[in-house]
């Protein structure tokens, strides 16, 4: 293993962010004897990041405290035509104005972990259809696609992995390659771009880029890949039972935001604190050897440092205390995310099934049906075991809510309107 000795990527191999570098002695001396610029592309197909993406804005965050310049490239040009890696079909082909629209909500989540500006350290966020959408088709295909082996393409694992399973390949999307390594090259033009960052699965994407960088520029450009990173269980980051953790707090409330990363499995816990929080790896050591019920502890400053990375800490404040009030002292907690209901449907009787999917505890009335057999569902703190119970006015306590509940973690007000 390279000992590598510019912060940067001293930092990115402490704390577990590298999986594959291109000339890890070369980038480390670049890294080491300048301002490096470097970039990491986000396609615009929602309107925020999720937690899958935290690892690429976290590296992001670590160049500008380590001194050097990064790049948030928006896909406003490639969502049109949609990253084929590791999928079994096309993603769905959005409009100018949904391209528009998630971008802008994108935008909210970088603010939170990186400074823009103008001064050479600033953060930049670009969009890549300022160059892509002005191409011209003979021109690229002549200047970019002749660089390009189709032999080469097609072994590349997002590629190869859809044909041998015999799934549909459009040519649009095999396009993609091209546009992400000219991406590269443009960036190089535009802001003497040398590094591209992203996750394991776009290596074969990146290192065409640099393969084109050299033969279009006659430059050296590099790369760094992040592991695949999933739970200790082996599940997905960035998904859970109730749809995904997103980092917009209109989509997720910040409270809920809080409660995953405070639900972490123990044997996470350590290596969480390292990518997704910026405290002491000394500090991050103590709270990783703690066992027993102590571990619980190192959840809760995982959850608040995490959240206030993503929604400032007066809020990540504020979402710890409203679970300690929920949870230890079992009070109604107002904080708690809150769903609007019709207030005729409550008095004309709401059914408790309708009730704990439109709360987003659950996302099937089958699946409330077997929580409810499970003795996991609960109102007002009260378990709940019958199926056909209906929520009414005579429901609402304090401040005029329903406290729904699954299990002892997650809640739900219920407020009519």
């Amino acid at each position: 293993m390279t000992a590598f000795k510019s912060d940067f990527l001293k930092v990115l191999q402490e704390r577990g962010f590298i999986h594959q570098v291109s000339n890890p002695e070369g980038l480390d001396k670049l890294y080491a004897s300048e301002t490096v610029t470097a970039y990491i592309g986000f396609d615009c197909t929602a309107r925020s990041l999720h937690v899958g993406s935290l690892v690429q804005i976290m590296i992001l965050h670590w160049m500008q405290q380590t001194g050097h310049r990064p790049i948030a490239l928006m896909g406003g040009g490639t969502t049109r035509v949609g990253d084929p890696s590791f999928r079994d079909e096309a993603r769905p082909l959005l409009t100018e104005e949904q391209i528009e629209d998630n971008k802008a909500g994108i935008r909210q989540v970088f603010d939170r972990f990186l400074t823009f500006g103008s001064g050479p350290k600033d953060a930049l966020m670009l969009d890549n259809a300022e160059w892509l959408l002005q191409l011209q088709y003979l021109p690229f295909l002549r200047d970019v696609g002749r660089h390009f082996s189709v032999n080469q393409m097609i072994q590349r694992d997002s590629v190869r992995l859809r044909l041998e399973r015999e799934q549909h390949l459009s040519f649009l999307e095999f396009n993609y390659m091209l546009l992400q390594a000219y991406d590269f090259v443009e960036l190089y033009r535009r802001t003497g771009c040398r590094v591209q960052l992203g996750g394991s699965d776009q290596w074969g994407n990146i290192v065409s880029g640099v393969d084109l960088g050299r033969r279009m520029e006659d430059v050296e450009l590099f790369a760094i890949t992040t592991p695949l990173l999933t739970t200790a269980s082996g599940a997905k980051m960035g998904k859970t039972a109730a749809g995904a953790v997103w980092l917009n707090a209109e989509m997720l409330s910040p409270y809920d935001y809080w409660q995953y990363w405070r639900n972490t499995e123990d044997a996470d816990v350590e290596r969480f604190l390292k990518l997704f929080t910026t405290l002491p790896l000394d500090e991050i050591a103590r709270l990783g050897s703690l066992g027993g019920a102590e571990i619980n502890e190192a959840k809760k400053i995982l959850a608040t440092e995490a959240t206030a990375m993503a929604h400032g800490r007066e809020t990540a404040e504020q979402a710890a205390e409203t679970a300690r009030k929920a949870f230890e002292e079992g009070q109604l907690a107002t904080g708690l995310p809150t769903v609007e209901i019709s207030r005729g449907e409550l008095e004309a009787g709401y059914g408790l099934l309708s009730a704990v999917v439109a709360a987003g505890l659950c996302a099937s009335n089958g699946e409330v049906r077997r929580n409810i057999k499970g003795g996991a569902i609960r109102i007002n703190d009260q378990a709940e075991g019958d199926e056909k119970r209906v929520l009414t006015a005579s429901d609402l306590v304090a401040d005029g809510v329903i406290k729904l509940s699954l299990g002892r973690k997650r809640h739900v007000l219920l407020k009519p309107v």
